[in-house]
């Protein structure tokens, strides 16, 4: 008989967010692909543009861990919503800019959205998984993955000055309309079960999650090692996202759109890859995804400085490949360790993740001022290289020895 509070595999609901996230993070990313344009028409910066970025990212990062509790302490069916009128405000506000600090505000506002639309979607993802949380999680990932690649694309087809950008607020009255069903979903289970269980991976319960009987000390050791992960990732991820354009640009001389188009390729195959990592994770452990995803990416990342344009651009669909399955197992073992802190988990590595980016962008953007672009891309390539640490995650079957252990010096 199936417990209260527990759901089968609910997969229109997870398509639902799954799409909503993709229109989402659709204008989220176009803010980023215009970069360029907002640099020539405003005339900033290569360290103003890292600015706007850092500013986006730190209003994501701070207040998604804040929201995160929130929603766990105080759930409620329709704050979805709430945080894409945030993203379509900072969009049209971005549009009629006509100085930085506009532009700092409307960034701001969209990275509101984004803190709440992120840890929120979470939970609702792992409620919808039906204990299959690594394959939920691929699918909600995924649309926003999709969404954050068609941006630069977008960009490149549709946007010839600032003012166009505003037109694509109309996003969000799509994913309004997307979120309807799942917020429906998401109300009808609060009313039910309040505070409903999170299912666990093969049903399990929460007494039965990979951190029932850890110590707390080893517990936050492991959350620990898994935010160094998403540091590491999302350092280099970020030379990407932020400054992919200008590297083709600087570099191989190609314009505008067609570095648009080629960041767009580079997206798009992380798309594909995160995909990949929750299916996996959930039948061969999330460790080996983990390993693989951050550590394996390296040789390529290595290599792309050295490479010419057609080489650059094969190297970067295959980063972006491994590179991107990384995030939906990183979440998830989180999650597990952690499972009645699904929103607050979920706010913290989103945060964090965003946060992070939102650092490296001014970092690499002063670099990049007082050196050049291309001596970013050399000084990023080492990064994948500190995916090794995944080493000192402890495998499943270690943590039920462990487990098993304490039980017995607890009787």
């Amino acid at each position: 008989m199936r417990k209260k509070g527990s759901s089968g595999f609910m997969l229109g609901i997870l398509f639902a967010l799954s799409l909503a996230h993709g229109l989402n993070d659709a204008m989220q990313s176009l803010i980023s692909a215009i970069y360029p344009l907002l640099k020539l028409s405003l005339d900033l910066t290569y360290g103003e543009i890292g600015l706007i970025a850092f500013t986006y990212q730190i209003s994501s990062s701070v207040m998604q861990p804040l929201f995160g509790y929130a929603f766990d302490k105080k759930p409620a069916g329709w704050f979805l919503p709430i945080g894409l009128f945030c993203t379509m405000c900072g969009l049209i506000l971005i549009a009629y800019a006509e100085g930085l600090f506009v532009l700092l505000v409307a960034v701001f506002i969209s990275g509101i959205g984004s803190s709440i639309i992120h840890p929120e979607a979470s939970r609702i993802t792992s409620l919808a998984s039906g204990g299959k949380r690594g394959l939920a999680q691929s699918i909600f990932q995924v649309g926003g993955s999709a969404g954050f690649s068609i941006g630069p694309l977008l960009a490149a087809l549709f946007v010839r000055e600032q003012e166009c950008v505003a037109k694509f607020a109309l996003l969000a009255v799509f994913a309004l309309m997307a979120l309807v069903p799942a917020c429906i979903w998401y109300s009808k289970r609060l009313a039910s079960h309040g505070a409903a269980l999170y299912p666990l991976p093969g049903g399990s319960s929460q007494a039965n999650s990979p951190s029932a009987g850890l110590p707390k000390r080893t517990v936050y050791t492991v959350i620990a090692i898994l935010m160094f992960l998403v540091f590491s990732k999302n350092f280099y991820t970020v030379s990407f996202s932020n400054y992919y354009t200008f590297y083709l640009m600087s570099k191989f001389g190609v314009c505008i759109e067609d570095a648009q188009l080629m960041l767009f390729v580079f997206l798009f195959s992380a798309a594909l890859g995160t995909l990949v990592g929750g299916p996996i994770g959930d039948k061969y452990g999330r460790r080996l995804v983990i390993w693989w995803s951050i550590l394996g990416s390296a040789p390529f990342a290595l290599a792309m400085p050295y490479a010419n344009l057609q080489w650059t651009i094969v190297l970067s669909v295959i980063i972006g490949l491994i590179i991107s399955s990384a995030f939906s197992a990183i979440l998830v073992y989180a999650q597990e360790l952690l499972p009645m802190k699904v929103g607050l988990v979920s706010g913290i590595f989103f945060g964090f993740a965003f946060g992070i980016a939102g650092i490296s962008s001014a970092v690499l953007g002063k670099i990049a001022d007082m050196t050049s672009i291309q001596f970013v891309y050399h000084l990023c390539s080492f990064f994948p290289l500190l995916g090794a640490v995944a080493y000192f995650l402890p495998r499943v079957r270690t943590i039920q020895s462990m487990k098993i252990s304490n039980s017995q010096n607890a009787e």
